[in-house]
């Protein structure tokens, strides 16, 4: 029977060139540790547990200065349990600090992703729970939080509410305290999703910010799902991978979680260090269960470079089988900055199946949240029906404000 490998694939920098030496000493320093060096009986009981080589291709880009490569080592799955913790130790714990490398993806056989559920929820499931099936999804964000006691979040989340958006999250930065405690910040919130409600007759979920201490948060994350909540915000880097996957695959916690990306830009923006965008936000986070995943937009003010974005949706969304079956798709979430005026863009790079997130460009509409629901809601209209946003979305008294204030961004 042959051993089954995850795949790693690195860009490795060196001056020498020395590419082939370089990956043969990756592939035996994080598996079995010395080989030329052992007896045979030895190296025949450790074989199994060798690190292959599996392809060395030198990157030919004119640079005499800095010759790099593309290296992809095969890892044996019985060298580590099945988690991404023990995953990311081998592939690339010491080998991070190891002069120039970075780590561009991971490639798994079935009998790992055996080991995930992945997203609980998905696109459809998302889909379901809102009755929303031909449209991309818009978000919104609670901003200014921080200070804001319970009845002015709830004024806050009402307002929202009433513009026509299908969720609305807390900010990665909302966290317990006296003044809006999670349980009683659930509490108003889904008192002012009724409310809207009752006037729209939009379901609007409501995604509570999950912190506290490590040890705490799946109880915290159950008892929110007994209580009614509709969704989770989680700030996966900080707590951990693993963390969200206990939190996703717990058959009490019956609702969607989203992923937060902060402090992804400590590992992925370097060229020669950190892992990219696609395999830290995409794969990874999907594999873990995120039913959403937000990452800066291309054109935003925390702008991230288009490719990698186009990259990181894809991964959330191609087909990915298991044993088990199909993983479901996650929705992608691209953020930060986000006004009416960037959403042709927004329409045009990721499509239906996507997600639409704004804070200051709903909160800082002229005529309010609620009117900056409605230009986002007006703008997703006109892109879905008519080939010209341009000529249809002056007749649009809330989203002609909109653009009037921010303007119409084009490709550059």
């Amino acid at each position: 029977m042959s051993t089954e490998l995850v795949v790693a694939t690195y860009l490795v920098f060196d001056a020498k060139g020395d590419f082939e030496k370089k990956a043969e000493k990756i592939a035996i320093g994080l598996t079995v540790g010395s080989w030329t060096d052992l007896p045979q009986a030895q190296k025949e009981q450790m074989k199994k547990h060798l690190g292959r080589v599996i392809s060395v291709e030198e990157v030919k880009d004119g640079s005499a200065q800095e010759r790099s490569a593309v290296i992809r080592i095969g890892y044996p799955t019985l060298n580590f349990s099945h988690d991404i913790p023990a995953l990311l130790v081998t592939v690339f714990g010491k080998l991070s600090m190891d002069g120039k490398i970075k780590l561009l993806d991971l490639d798994f056989p079935e009998s790992f992703i055996n080991a995930f559920s992945g997203p609980k929820f998905g696109i459809d499931g998302v889909r379901e729970l809102l009755g929303v099936y031909d449209r991309p999804l818009l978000m919104s964000i609670f901003k200014s939080c921080i200070g804001q006691d319970l009845q002015s979040l709830e004024e806050q989340f009402y307002q929202q509410a009433l513009g026509g958006v299908d969720m609305i999250k807390d900010d990665e930065i909302l966290f317990e305290n006296p003044l809006t405690p999670f349980e009683k910040r659930l509490e108003v919130g889904l008192k002012a999703a009724q409310r809207a409600k009752e006037q729209t007759g939009q379901q609007v979920l409501y995604a509570i910010n999950l912190t506290g201490p490590t040890t705490e948060l799946l109880d915290k994350a159950i008892n929110a799902t007994k209580q009614g909540a509709t969704a989770l915000l989680f700030n996966v880097l900080a707590y951990g991978y693993d963390a969200l996957q206990r939190i996703t695959e717990h058959p009490e916690v019956r609702i969607p979680v989203m992923a937060h990306p902060a402090l992804a830009g400590t590992i992925y923006p370097a060229t020669h260090h950190g892992i990219a965008a696609s395999l830290l936000l995409g794969k990874l986070m999907r594999l873990a269960g995120a039913d959403f995943v937000l990452f800066p937009s291309p054109y935003g003010s925390v702008a991230m470079e288009r490719g990698d974005t186009l990259a990181i949706a894809d991964t959330l969304r191609k087909e990915w089988k298991s044993e088990r079956g199909k993983l479901k798709a996650s929705f992608p979430v691209p953020s930060a900055g986000i006004h009416p005026g960037i959403t042709p863009l927004l329409h045009e790079d990721f499509g239906l199946q996507s997600v639409m997130n704004a804070g200051g460009g709903i909160h800082g509409h002229p005529g309010g949240a609620s009117a900056g629901g409605q230009a986002f809601r007006q703008a997703i209209s006109i892109l879905q029906t008519s080939s010209s946003f341009e000529q249809e979305y002056v007749k649009h008294t809330e989203l002609k404000s909109a653009i009037d204030m921010w303007g119409l961004v084009g490709r550059k």
